[in-house]
């Protein structure tokens, strides 16, 4: 059947108390900015502590599936049949009429479940249950009842008008992005950092992105698969921002100038120096990389230490607990791993050391970097200056 409308469900929002309204509007916000480049028009509203995708013209419905499964702060989603019934007895017609055009056959257990939010209604929810449940049964000779463990559920809600669905799809959770500020994520075109993107953005987090580019170290296509990343990313946290800016003269510098054991640990910290830089002037309120701790010699505890002095804003990881096939895992689910794994290498692996510290002595980094103060900022200014800005949505 063609149904009228979704009823999105969701979860944390709900005990906001004074500051639900805020997070409800966000949500609204989000699911109307994914529905944009969905086929069809849409009325989203909200309506006693509910919200509703209306469909006003045809659509494709798994599109529309698609869109709301990518939505934070969705944990559920519900096709529904609108109905005008004022009575038991029309509702029955109504949710027989639903489970003919919704089920091929019908043969499975069910049970009924009634929530009335319109309190003049005249009849108890148990009441409805009860009386649908047996209209169902005389209807369909093959339903059987079973309250404890039904196959279907089959939903009444009773409002200004009455909504009728027995299925829930799963959404992604989490909070409606922007409702917790916003982020500068470092992306490469690993594994790793787009799906910490995608977990800060799970909670609320708007994103821009920095990629650090060395050519002739690294290609065109390295760089157009970091491009395809951050549009992956940006199914689910809407619209970034990213800063493509020009590292090789940096990394030359700190090649010649620095112990080579010291190299990834000191380019680390010029990326975060200047992935802050445009964190400033975005307003955003943190950093957001996809270090794993102890998955590599730069994602030491002690490294990350060292890393984080350069930085007066706060450091996320949100995968720093994950093992490696626990990030491969969301990859896949989220759809960047295909591309992750692409053979174009980024500047961070291009001047990796053979044996990079470990264990690195920020005093003995910081003196390190002096070997650079010729003309370290010059160099710094120039990258800043000749980034290139790519809207990815």
């Amino acid at each position: 059947m063609t149904f009228h409308s979704f009823l999105v469900k969701y979860g944390e929002i709900g005990v906001k108390g004074k500051n639900r309204k805020l997070f409800e509007d966000a949500l609204v916000k989000q699911i109307r900015r994914s529905l944009k480049s969905a086929e069809g028009e849409f009325e989203v509203y909200k309506e006693q502590g509910r919200i509703y995708v209306d469909c006003l013209t045809d659509y494709d419905y798994d599109e529309v599936v698609e869109h709301l499964q990518r939505v934070f702060g969705i944990v559920g989603f519900c096709p529904v049949m609108k109905s005008e019934a004022e009575t038991p007895e029309q509702i029955a017609e109504d949710t027989i009429r639903f489970i003919s055009q919704t089920y091929d056959t019908q043969d499975f257990t069910f049970k009924v479940e009634t929530r009335r939010a319109r309190k003049d209604f005249p009849v108890p929810s148990m009441e409805v249950n009860a009386y649908v449940g047996g209209r169902l049964l005389e209807a369909f000779p093959q339903l059987r009842v079973d309250v404890h463990h039904p196959q279907q559920m089959i939903y009444i809600e009773i409002r200004d008008q009455v909504y009728i669905y027995s299925k829930i799809i799963p959404g992604p959770g989490g909070m409606p992005v922007g409702s917790n500020g916003k982020a500068m994520l470092l992306l490469s075109g690993g594994i790793d950092s787009p799906v910490a993107g995608y977990m800060i953005c799970k909670r609320g987090v708007k994103l821009d992105a920095v990629y650090f580019h060395a050519p002739p170290y690294t290609s065109e296509q390295a760089k157009e698969k970091v491009v395809d990343l951050a549009r992956m990313v940006a199914k689910y946290s809407g619209p970034i921002d990213l800063h493509i800016v020009n590292f090789t003269d940096i990394q030359l510098y700190i090649y010649e100038k620095c112990p080579h054991d010291e190299l990834t640990i000191i380019m680390r910290r010029y990326m975060m120096r200047i992935a802050e830089h445009f964190a400033n002037e975005a307003r955003a309120h943190a950093l957001v990389t996809g270090e794993s701790l102890g998955q590599v010699a730069s994602q030491t505890i002690q490294s990350l230490v060292v890393t984080n002095e350069v930085c007066s804003l706060p450091v996320f990881r949100p995968l720093i607990g994950f093992d490696k096939q626990e990030i491969v895992d969301v990859a896949q689910r989220i759809g960047t791993f295909e591309t992750s794994i692409l053979p174009y290498e980024d500047c961070c692996t291009i001047f990796v050391a053979k044996h990079p510290v470990t264990k690195p002595n920020r005093n003995v980094i910081r003196k390190s970097e002096l070997n650079l103060s010729e003309k370290i900022n010059e160099l710094v200014a120039e990258a800043i200056r000749t980034t290139e800005h790519i809207w990815a949505d």
